[in-house]
C-alpha cells in the first residue's frame, strides 16, 4: 500500500470522528441539532466507505489481489466471509431493535407491577436469541469453507 493510500485512510479515520462531532457541538440544543448530527454521521459514514473501497481497489494498491493470489482463494470464500458478516450484522441489527422494544415495555410493566419480572425477562431473552441465530448461521457458512 502506497503512502498516499495511508495517509488519506489515516485522514479519513479522524475526520470519522470529528465531523459528527463537530456537527453535534454545533448550534442550539434543539431537536434539529440532532437529526442534522445523525445525518452528518450517515453522509460521512458512507463517504469515507466508499474512500476505502476505492483504496483498496485502485491499481495501486493490490491488497485483495495478493491476498487472494497467496491463499488461493477464490470468489466464492470472498463471498462466503461477506455471508456471514451480513447474517450477524442483520441479526445484530435486529436483535437490537427487539431488545430496544421489549426492555422498555418490561421496565413500564415492572414497574407498575414487580411480580411479573421474570415473564418480562423472557421476552427480552427471546429478543437476544435473534443474533444468537445469526451467529450461528455464520459459523455454518464459515464451516463450509
Amino acid at each position: 500500500m502506497n503512502n498516499l493510500a495511508l495517509i488519506t485512510m489515516a485522514a479519513a479515520l479522524v475526520l470519522s470522528f470529528i465531523i459528527p462531532w463537530a456537527a453535534f457541538l454545533k448550534g442550539e440544543r434543539t431537536k434539529g441539532r440532532y437529526k442534522k448530527s445523525l445525518a452528518v454521521n450517515v453522509v460521512s459514514f458512507f463517504v469515507l466507505m466508499i474512500i476505502g473501497a476505492v483504496l483498496m481497489f485502485s491499481a495501486g494498491t493490490p491488497v485483495m489481489a495478493d491476498a487472494a493470489a497467496e491463499s488461493g482463494a477464490g470468489l466464492s470464500v470472498g463471498l462466503a466471509y461477506i455471508a456471514a458478516a451480513a447474517s450477524v450484522g442483520m441479526s445484530c441489527i435486529g436483535g437490537g431493535l427487539a431488545v430496544a422494544s421489549a426492555a422498555s415495555a418490561a421496565l413500564g410493566a415492572i414497574s407498575e407491577d414487580s411480580s411479573i419480572l421474570g415473564k418480562s425477562l423472557i421476552f427480552v431473552g427471546l429478543a437476544e436469541g435473534v443474533c444468537l441465530y445469526g451467529l450461528i448461521i455464520s459459523f455454518m457458512i464459515l464451516g463450509r469453507v
